[in-house]
């Protein structure tokens, strides 16, 4: 453990830095944002889930721009919370997750546990997996995808409004 006086300071002053640069790029993201139409209509969608806040916005937004235009199936696949099959001939693998977008399915993995909190659908699908003898694994991916999945639809949905109201 670091105890030199000089050498903290020295980790104090360039956690400061780091933590003024974080605020410059978020604020420039919130602006970005707020400039266009449609990016204001997804991120109030989005963020009309208790639980799903700027970061959450920010990074669907950059990472994933198929949200709301493919099937849920096939955004589910890019950020890797479809389960692969792992068969062959009469011999049926387990099904894991991989691949994607790893960035997007990890805030998932903890925006999931936030909005189970909040919204009694979650919660309950949580307290189903738990009582079926889920590991905790499968119930956090399951959670992950089933937030995914709503997101998607509000995307879709935003997406069509959108599109009936622009010439």
């Amino acid at each position: 453990m670091v105890s030199d006086p000089t050498v903290l300071t020295s980790f104090h002053e360039i956690l400061a830095a780091v933590a003024a640069q974080i605020r410059i790029l978020e604020t420039a993201i919130a602006a970005l944002i707020a400039a266009d139409p449609l990016w204001q209509k997804l991120d109030q969608a989005f963020r009309s889930i208790k639980g799903v806040a700027d970061r959450t916005v920010a990074r669907l937004m950059a990472e994933v721009p198929e949200i709301g235009v493919a099937s849920n199936k096939a955004v589910s696949k890019l950020v890797g919370l479809a389960p692969l099959a792992h068969d062959s001939g009469k011999h049926q693998g387990k099904r894991p997750v991989r691949g994607g977008r790893r960035n997007v399915r990890a805030i998932l993995y903890v925006v999931a546990g936030v909005v189970r909190r909040h919204d009694a659908d979650f919660a309950a699908f949580h307290q189903r997996l738990n009582a079926a003898g889920k590991p905790k694994k499968v119930i956090r991916i399951a959670l992950a995808h089933k937030l995914l999945v709503r997101l998607n639809a509000k995307a879709h949905q935003v997406r069509n409004e959108f599109a009936e109201h622009t010439p």
